[in-house]
């Protein structure tokens, strides 16, 4: 199942709290490694005389894990071998590419090429909320209003090409970004920067439109690219949304080595990349080769995983996971299973098109999640591998539990007489149908509420006043999916709901996403560390109407925007837990989405010769951690890591 439909970089918020230095004293902190000193004292003389928070590492609260000089990451072996080759299936659903531009909004990208060959200013960790560290940039100095973020260029830092990334280079790719040419997602990601002005060619300045602790973090999560990118043999350069298929100009540690077709592709890392040995980058990427290959369905990656054709591969079916990894590389050993902790819940479910008239009513999208039988399904089809998905957040940080305290109730007061009074009581719990609740009891209450919506069984139909019928498509691309939709429609149906199963291949699928043409879909949300400026994309007004963004649903509430707005202005974590949860509550008993479950653990699967490092991440996307971290063992050997590492479980 999809667990998200957009791979983009998530926007982790900076350290604001650190003590303050004067710009004299950044001065004689920066002055030995930098070279344009008389051009950064005529940019500094255009600032007001505020003091500045100068360090190469931030949090957005407290202090960064890391200290300076840490040589890598925890969770990173920078000692595990490089010269190995990976061979991956895709790790969404996309059964074919056709970009090599991970930029645009039309057409599918190259599995995992932003990933693997554009870097950002800075590079985020995966063992504590919000903190980034020094990759393209290293050093970052912010206003102490919090206005502006000026980071400085690694000297060192190059493009694929060998020519050096300059601030010039940064500014290019801010505005191609945030330009009518990119998809409105990355225009959504940095729409808290105002402008982005070069002080040097190797300083640049982000000005922010107004406040917030995430907004220097959100310019560090910039990915960088050459103007070269594209440009023809004469000096000219195409419009950028017309760059589609020729191999980037980037700043990553991988090169495209072969695309045979559009099934098919190799990345192989840059022998001359000049950030490999940073201590945010040391021990990653360790495979010489990555291969993806992208599959027309979900069952051909396992059997091409059992032939021998793929190295690891990610299981996304808990029936598949119990029922099919047999034979006789899993009894000679060299095929395994393993179950790691995979970070926390997130909202997984059937997203409900708000945009449709029929589906506008709260009672009638009420009616639509109780006719959902999660117990029965995790007990007879998915072997209870799964959990209940309860909360856009992270029930244990930022999701809301239990009634609403007083800080809560101070945000929620005020738009008391717009919400439901469910809001302001204890958290909502799904429907279940464990005993003494059941399947058919939630069916008599969804129909009352669809009575009370002004639906009404007659005629063979569920009917409006108007003698409409009420008629749904649940639309996916994923083959399989119908196992579980079928039971789910068939409870519709009950209640005289007319419903169609509608699959399409994966590229019609994104263009109806994409211009909202649907009424139910699968779809997630997957969570982030500290919620920031991507609560826009997902449920912010102003993107409800943006064809290709991320508010699928719909969401178009005053209540909602003001409570994101709170979070995005919180100066304390406990501000921001509390707009969270009180925001929580507002989206759960608004019922956008049907809940449906989560993976508490990801299941991979992989040959005995790989290995990854002995300490998992905190939070993690298990093809990020992968793809990012693991390598091939040196022949013949069995390392520490194997059998050291916490979580997996061998089948």
């Amino acid at each position: 199942m999809k667990l998200a439909m957009f791979r983009l970089p998530h926007a982790v918020p900076a350290r604001l709290d650190a003590p303050a230095v004067s710009p004299s004293a950044w001065l004689r902190r920066i002055l030995p490694r930098r070279a344009a000193v008389a051009a950064l004292l005529c940019a500094l003389t255009l600032l007001p005389a505020l003091p500045v928070l100068a360090t190469p590492s931030i949090a957005q609260f407290g202090e960064p894990r890391y200290p300076a000089g840490f040589t890598h990451f925890d969770y990173a072996n920078p000692e595990a071998p490089t010269d190995g080759a990976l061979s991956f299936a895709n790790y969404n659903a996309l059964q074919s590419y056709d970009s090599l531009n991970p930029f645009l909004l039309r057409g599918a990208p190259a599995p995992d090429i932003l990933n693997l060959m554009f870097d950002t200013l800075m590079q985020r960790s995966w063992d504590e909320p919000a903190s980034e560290y020094p990759l393209i940039a290293d050093d970052v100095q912010v206003r102490a209003d919090l206005t502006s973020a000026t980071f400085h260029i690694n000297p060192a830092a190059r493009f694929s090409n060998g020519e050096r990334i300059t601030a010039d280079d940064v500014k290019y790719s801010f505005d191609v970004l945030t330009s009518q040419k990119a998809s409105p997602l990355f225009n959504s990601q940095f729409a808290i920067i105002k402008s982005a002005t070069v002080l040097d060619a190797s300083t640049i300045r982000f000005d922010f439109n107004h406040a917030e602790r995430d907004a220097p973090l959100i310019a560090g999560d910039l990915p960088v690219f050459s103007p070269k990118w594209g440009m023809r043999p004469d000096g000219t350069r195409p419009p950028f949304d017309q760059i589609a298929n020729v191999p980037p100009v980037a700043s990553g540690p991988y090169l495209i080595e072969r695309r045979s077709n559009d099934k098919t592709i190799t990345y192989r890392r840059n022998p001359a990349y000049w950030a490999a040995d940073l201590p945010s980058r040391r021990g990653m990427f360790r495979f010489e080769r990555v291969t993806f290959q992208l599959f027309l369905d979900n069952f051909g990656p396992l059997e091409a995983f059992k032939a021998g054709n793929i190295d690891v591969n990610i299981e996304g079916s808990a029936t598949i996971w119990a029922r099919r990894y047999v034979g006789q590389k899993f009894r000679n050993g060299e095929l395994k299973q393993g179950t790691f902790p995979n970070g926390p819940p997130y909202m997984q479910g059937i997203l409900i098109n708000v945009r449709r008239p029929m589906l506008q009513d709260v009672r009638v999208r009420h009616a639509l999640t109780l006719a959902f039988d999660y117990d029965w399904m995790n007990r007879m089809m998915f072997y209870d591998q799964y959990r209940r998905s309860t909360s856009y957040f992270d029930p244990d940080t930022f999701g809301a539990r239990g009634m609403p305290g007083p800080k809560e109730l101070a945000l929620l007061e005020p738009y008391r007489a717009s919400l439901p009074p469910a809001v302001f009581g204890p958290m909502l719990t799904q429907p279940s149908t464990l005993p003494p609740n059941s399947l058919r009891g939630n069916l008599r209450a969804a129909r009352d509420l669809l009575a009370k919506a002004g639906w009404h069984y007659r005629d063979g139909a569920l009917r409006d006043a108007n003698g409409t019928a009420m008629r749904i498509e649940v639309l996916d691309d994923e083959p399989g999916m119908d196992r579980l939709l079928l039971p789910y429609m068939q409870a519709l149906n009950t209640l005289g709901i007319q419903t169609e199963w509608r699959e399409v291949d994966s590229a019609l699928y994104q263009q109806r996403l994409d211009s909202f043409d649907f009424d139910m879909t699968t779809g997630g949300y997957l969570p982030i560390a500290v919620p920031g400026v991507e609560l826009l994309r997902r449920f912010g007004s102003a993107a409800a109407a943006e064809v290709g963004s991320e508010n699928y649903v719909g969401v178009h509430s005053k209540v909602v925007d003001a409570l994101i707005q709170a979070a995005l202005s919180a100066q304390t974590l406990d501000d921001l837990e509390t707009a969270t949860r009180a925001l929580d509550r507002v989206l759960i008993n608004a019922y956008y989405v049907v809940p449906e479950f989560y993976a508490p653990n990801a299941r991979i699967a992989y040959k005995t010769t790989f290995g990854w490092p002995a300490v998992l991440p905190k939070s993690y996307r298990d093809t990020d951690w992968v793809i990012d971290y693991w390598y091939v063992k040196p022949h013949g050997a069995v390392t520490a890591a194997a059998s050291a590492a916490p979580g997996p479980a061998a089948h």
